[in-house]
């Protein structure tokens, strides 16, 4: 029984430190590449769930609709986030957050 509670803690270990270490690259990238949109709560958001729309962006207090769009573009643009057309709008996915969630 404690080994299989000693197994579960060191992933869950795991998995916390590599959400954090892609938080840290995040935000580095995000302050290199985009200065004029980064912005920490803004890199909070999209690091809350694995996927981010523009509503959360303005229901946030980060920008207004127009803006909270461009953001996530441009999160887009460099290859943070993936958007995918759902309907009328875009849901922007964070694959390297997926893939840190679900390995």
């Amino acid at each position: 029984m404690l080994h299989g509670v000693e197994e579960t803690s060191l992933w869950t270990i795991g998995r916390i430190q590599a959400i954090r270490n892609l938080f840290d690259t995040t935000v580095a990238r995000c302050r290199n590449e985009l200065p004029q949109v980064y912005s920490k709560e803004l890199v909070e958001l999209i690091f809350r769930q694995p996927y981010c729309r523009i509503s959360f962006v303005v229901e946030a207090g980060i920008a207004k609709r127009q803006t909270a769009s461009v953001y996530l573009q441009e999160l887009e643009r460099i290859g943070i986030l993936a958007g995918q057309k759902k309907g009328r709008e875009v849901v922007y996915k964070h694959p390297a957050l997926l893939q840190v969630l679900t390995a």
